[in-house]
């Protein structure tokens, strides 16, 4: 299970383990917080520009997202 700090999500980079059409690499590019709490999350792929809320707790399966570039 990734370890993930929600104050750093912004702008961080994330490999999809099981790429869509092509879409491997992305980056955080909005994160809303309420109390502490992460309300929203923005995924961008870096080639398409594609975007999607994601639920940033579905990062910490490994089974489909690995942090970083690879």
């Amino acid at each position: 299970m990734n370890q993930i700090n929600p104050k750093k999500l912004l702008n961080s980079k994330w490999t999809a383990v099981n790429p869509v059409k092509k879409e491997k690499h992305f980056l955080i590019t909005e994160i809303e917080f309420e109390e502490h709490e992460v309300t929203h999350c923005l995924i961008e792929a870096v080639m398409t520009k594609r975007t999607q809320v994601l639920d940033w707790q579905e990062l910490k399966n490994q089974e489909h997202w690995l942090s970083g570039w690879k």
